[in-house]
């Protein structure tokens, strides 16, 4: 038996499954401590289906503590970014375009020192220690409490960000490390990015991972505790301490995996709509197709893992208005949480689209009598816009003129139409509402290898199988069943204007997780 659980903006899901089946589910309101919300869902659980808590193997939650943490400025640690690359990139410092008020608000210090590496391993500049122990005693002195680490070209060679967290854990053991090896991918300034993110975050990590276990133990389960990854993955509770930046997207990754459980298709559009958003995304392989440039997060760029998903202003809380040539506007504008205490149909005074979609007879929920009175035509024309948006976000979504199947989820996805222009077929599969929180419970272990290989003539299968093994050793670290694991994507782009052949070659493994019952 497995506990899926994920905390959205408005809502808090959670399904407890056995054997791949649903055996109940649960929907309350997100509260602002989060946990609170958490124990609400799990205590609805145990009254729809009754069960041993030590029955219990596995506890998976998707949140959005950390990236609210890092859009509100609140919590976050004082926070210096070195990074080892002179003479090379002193024109770009770190930090550098961050807005102010993150800076401010993670006391944001910067040093460069001596080192890096090309993108075949070989070395700028020597190492330094005296100048990195300087650099360290200053931000201590300064406040700082979390050091980010980076080094030109890390992914290649590691070798400066390893000797540096060394020299930090052994003389000042107090301060939390992040290296961007660990965390990023190729490209400096977004590597740099997201180590400093992950590395303000730490002590948000170190009291929300405290406050998860602890409503774990509130209610008797002393299964191990893992969280969604961007990547539509799985973390341990102790990874999640050490890289918090790992959870920004896995609302969205959690629905589109939800979605392709559910449904059994594996290579579709994915629309997931909540109160207040629609979401969508394209599933490859069962798995999020990742975005492929920079993603800013809270006004910075950065280059980790990271969904393709769009988002449109429609959602069931979506205000419905004439928009004054004769139409009708459905959001961006939302009631959110509170459709049930404004829209029409709760007795409130506010349409929504949750009210459009009972006038129409595509739900029963609240009390239909009072929406009786809209005029069909106005709902005929709300539908429509709905619809219209939820189209033009799909066709950007896909990848060619060729029809694919979009499938639905999400508490709003009453308002997607049965069929849609460019669309094979609409599918909403059973407990779509929760396929976020089945998401959770269903997701994998993964691993990924994602570096520069000098690839010689006549080496390359060599080269691609040694990357398949590190992806796969790697998830098989991470907990997954080894029996399990396969390979779910390969990439590999020549590198055309660096010598020796070099090639950037991605590989992402995936297996089941090995519970011991």
């Amino acid at each position: 038996m497995r506990i899926g659980i994920d905390v959205g903006g408005t809502n808090t899901d959670a399904v407890l499954t056995a054997g791949g089946q649903v055996l109940s589910t649960a929907k309350t309101s997100t509260t602002a401590d989060v946990t609170t919300g958490i124990s609400q869902a799990i205590d609805l659980l145990r009254r729809q289906a009754q069960f041993n808590p030590a029955d219990i193997q596995a506890v998976m939650i998707g949140t959005t503590h950390f990236v609210n943490a890092l859009i509100e400025a609140k919590g976050l640690a004082p926070t210096a970014a070195i990074r080892f690359g002179l003479p090379a990139t002193s024109g770009l410092p770190p930090l550098v375009a961050w807005p102010d008020r993150l800076v401010q608000a993670i006391a944001g210090r910067s040093y460069l020192c001596h080192g890096g590496h090309e993108f075949d391993g070989r070395t700028i500049s020597a190492w330094d220690e005296a100048e990195v122990v300087a650099a360290i005693e200053d931000a201590v002195e300064h406040g700082i409490r979390s050091i980010a680490i980076s080094s030109v070209f890390s992914p290649v060679n590691a070798e400066f960000e390893r000797q540096a967290a060394e020299l930090i854990t052994s003389r000042f053991p107090g301060l939390y490390v992040s290296l961007s090896h660990e965390i990023g991918r190729m490209g400096l300034l977004e590597r740099e990015n997201a180590t400093v993110i992950n590395g303000c975050l730490r002590e948000v990590a170190e009291h929300v991972c405290t406050a998860l276990v602890d409503a774990l133990d509130l209610a008797g389960i002393a299964a191990p505790l893992f969280l969604s990854q961007n990547d539509g993955t799985l973390m341990d509770i102790e990874y999640t301490r050490r890289y918090p930046v790992a959870t920004f997207a896995s609302g969205p990754t959690n629905s589109m995996r939800g979605a392709a459980y559910l449904s059994g298709v594996d290579q579709c559009v994915v629309v997931d709509i909540g109160g207040t958003t629609t979401d969508v995304g394209m599933l490859q392989s069962g798995f999020p197709r990742e975005a492929a440039t920079e993603v800013e997060v809270a006004g910075v760029r950065t280059n980790f893992r990271m969904p393709d998903v769009l988002s449109v202003g429609i959602g069931g809380g979506s205000r419905v208005r004439p928009d004054g040539v004769g139409g009708m506007r459905v959001g961006p504008d939302s009631v959110g949480y509170l459709v049930t205490e404004q829209a029409l149909v709760f007795g409130g005074e506010t349409l929504t689209a949750t009210d459009i979609a009972v006038a129409a007879g595509r739900a029963d929920i609240g009390d239909p009598s009072l929406v009786a009175h809209l005029d069909r035509t106005l709902v005929r024309t709300a539908l429509d816009r709905i619809a219209d948006g939820i189209q033009d976000v799909v066709d950007r979504m896909r990848t060619s003129a060729a029809p694919v199947p979009v499938v639905a989820v999400g508490g709003g996805s009453i308002l997607v139409p049965d069929e849609l222009e460019g669309a094979s077929k609409v599918l909403r599969p059973d407990h779509f509402a929760v396929a976020n929180a089945i998401g959770a419970a269903m997701a994998q272990i993964g691993g990924e290898v994602d570096r520069v290989f000098p690839v010689a003539p006549g080496t390359r299968d060599a080269v691609l199988d040694q990357a398949r093994q590190e992806a796969v050793a790697k998830a098989v670290a991470a907990g997954a069943d080894p029996s399990t694991v396969q390979i779910v994507d390969i990439d590999e782009v020549p590198l055309a204007y660096l010598p020796g052949n070099a090639t950037r070659i991605r590989v992402k493994a995936a297996g089941d997780l090995a519970v011991t019952s």
